[in-house]
């Protein structure tokens, strides 16, 4: 089963650094790397799918660097996995881009894969970025 990726993680790190240091300027990519503990190199890496589609801007040069577009509850942690994950589905036939599978109408597991993709699909596009910077998230688990 596919899980979510370092490329994944360290885009909601980023994302979520960005919106918990904003103060309406251009925050260095050096600086986030720094306080995250990622390489500059790899967040570099993350960085154009974000701005690609609009989840951040940036500015090259003195005084530059990145800024959220939105608000931080305006941000789906959805949105950012699919974008840096791709599909997250949990088997290929529920892949975006699958064929249609000939076994699907007597499949007997297909509804139990389904109902799990909802599950999580809609688990991360219930919480915001606002939701993590509030640590607004209750863990079923104890860890």
């Amino acid at each position: 089963m596919k899980m979510v990726s370092t490329k994944g993680r360290y885009a909601l790190r980023v994302m979520l650094d960005l919106a918990e240091h904003s103060d309406g300027s251009y925050i260095p990519m050096k600086d986030v790397a720094e306080r995250q503990g990622v390489s500059l190199k790899y967040v570099e890496k993350i960085l154009p799918v974000l701005a690609k589609h609009d989840l951040i801007k940036g500015v090259h040069g003195k005084g530059g660097g990145y800024m959220l577009t939105r608000k931080p509850e305006d941000y789906r942690v959805g949105e950012i996995l699919r974008l840096t994950e791709g599909d997250m589905a949990p088997v290929a036939c529920l892949s975006c881009d699958a064929e249609k599978c000939e076994h699907a109408e007597e499949c007997k597991t297909l509804p139990m894969w389904s109902k799990f993709y909802s599950i999580v699909t809609e688990y991360f596009d219930s919480i915001t970025l606002k939701d993590l910077m509030d640590r607004n998230i209750s863990p079923d688990v104890n860890l």
